[in-house]
Parts: C-alpha cells; sequence; structure tokens
C-alpha cells in the first residue's frame, strides 16, 4: 500500500477520534456504507476526491490538512511554480495536482488533472459546481446520460451532483483544468 494513502487513512481515523464518532456513525453522516468507510480509514481503498472533500468539510477541516497533515496558511496569494501543485494520489486513472492547496479557506478547488488513456473511473457526484477546461489531447466527459467531446480549448461547466466522469480519447493522455465549485453550508 502507498505510504501516502496510509498517511490520509490515518488522519481520516484521527478526525473521527477527535470528534468522538464511531466507524458506523461517521460513514452515516457522510451517506457511505461503514464497510466502505472502514476501508478508507483502513487505506484498503482508493478514496474517490469528492469523499475526501466530504471528510474534510465533514470535520471542518481544509482538504489540504487531510492529504498533508498540515493547514494551509496563505490568505491573499497563493503561487504555485510550474510542476509544483500537491499531487492528490486517489485514482490510477486521474492525475490530480491542487494547484491553490497553500490557500486558507478557499471558495474553489483548481485542479491540474491528466487523464491515463485505456481506463474507465467510475461516475462520481460531489456538492458544488464544476469547470473543466481541455488544455491538451481528447476528452469525453459523460454527465448522467450526455456525452461531451473537449479539445484543447474547450471548456464544460455543470452541476456536480449529476454523475459524472472524464475518459482519455484516442489512445493519449488528456490534460485538463478543473475548477471545482466547493459547496458552502
Amino acid at each position: 500500500m502507498n505510504e501516502k494513502v496510509r498517511d490520509i487513512a490515518e488522519r481520516i481515523k484521527g478526525l473521527r477520534l477527535l470528534a468522538g464518532l464511531s466507524e458506523r456513525e461517521t460513514a452515516g453522516k457522510l451517506g457511505l456504507t461503514l464497510e466502505d468507510y472502514v476501508k478508507y480509514e483502513k487505506g484498503e481503498d482508493d478514496i474517490p476526491v469528492s469523499i475526501l472533500y466530504e471528510i474534510a468539510d465533514f470535520h471542518r477541516v481544509d482538504m489540504t490538512e487531510v492529504l498533508t497533515g498540515v493547514s494551509p496558511k496563505l490568505h491573499d496569494v497563493c503561487y504555485i511554480k510550474n510542476g509544483m501543485g500537491l499531487k492528490i494520489e486517489r485514482y490510477d486513472q486521474y492525475d490530480f495536482q491542487s494547484l491553490a492547496y497553500q490557500y486558507i479557506n478557499r471558495k474553489i478547488e483548481p485542479l491540474l488533472v491528466t487523464l491515463d488513456p485505456g481506463n474507465s473511473p467510475e461516475l462520481v457526484t460531489h456538492h458544488g459546481q464544476e469547470f473543466n477546461y481541455c488544455l491538451d489531447g481528447k476528452m469525453k466527459v459523460i454527465i448522467s446520460t450526455m456525452e461531451y467531446v473537449l479539445e484543447p480549448g474547450d471548456s464544460l461547466y455543470f452541476n456536480s451532483m449529476l454523475p459524472h466522469k472524464m475518459l482519455a480519447l484516442d489512445n493519449q493522455p488528456a490534460k485538463f483544468l478543473t475548477v471545482i465549485l466547493l459547496a458552502e453550508e
């Protein structure tokens, strides 16, 4: 098991213990089965990025803290050099880099995503809204029953509560910028 995945799982368990909740209570509040939640907390299964956001939101901590164990500190400007985004290792099909992870109390989550060709991830949902801008390659975005093909320069904005996934086309990687509007309570 990847050491980063184990570290994230330990932080999730620590947040639950600090809240004084059982695994069952936490799973219920997150809308997960107990079996899935236990696998995530033990680092036995990939945790979807959407679930990581829900866990962070539920415990009222920043996503960066769940991923790294360190709270972001910047509040006016966050400058990230090319290739220095925080890598979020969740799925083999997606390579995520957080492009604002050092900024505290973010209202949006900008991510640079590279899609691995030949893989088909599951449909996901998460709170908020999502914007995708294709940078390189060709990709298909499936939202519910609709399909959209994006090429460099194309964009798509949608309600991310609708089941969705992205696929690289033409057996080549695709790279896109996604900006997720984080839901506010």
